[in-house]
């Protein structure tokens, strides 16, 4: 089951920025999850709440985006919704798609940070790469 890895990376993030921010605690996290990723978001929310026993995370609400697949098809420049199972023969002309646009991603899109100091400065706040 990769969600429990995929649960614990979003928690050490999560931590990680918490700790570069001194935070004590979490109130949520959204998650971008694209419907191409192969995520079972039950499986993931499930798992999430394990990997999170015992950190500043604990307690912490996952909500999660579901983000549609798209492709796009160069010779006649369509984008279209690939859907599951995925459609990847462009709807107006028949081509092969020629890339996916969106739909793998596994992001963390923002934090609420349960912290009255925290949350002053800015009550949501997304997490970059340098957190």
């Amino acid at each position: 089951m990769h969600e429990m890895s995929l649960a614990v990376a979003v928690v050490d993030q999560v931590e990680n920025a918490a700790r570069s921010r001194g935070a004590t605690g979490v109130r949520s996290i959204e998650l971008d999850v694209g419907e191409l990723a192969g995520v079972v978001a039950d499986a993931l929310a499930f798992c999430f709440e394990l990997a999170c026993a015992g950190t500043v995370v604990e307690g912490a609400e996952l909500i999660t985006r579901t983000v549609p697949g798209t492709a796009r098809c160069e010779p006649c420049a369509e984008v279209w919704a690939v859907g599951m199972p995925p459609r990847l023969l462009c709807p107006r002309c028949g081509a092969a798609a020629d890339e996916l646009v969106s739909g793998r991603e596994l992001r963390i899109r923002e934090v609420c940070w349960a912290d009255p100091e925290t949350a002053r400065e800015e009550h949501r706040q997304p997490i970059t790469e340098e957190s």
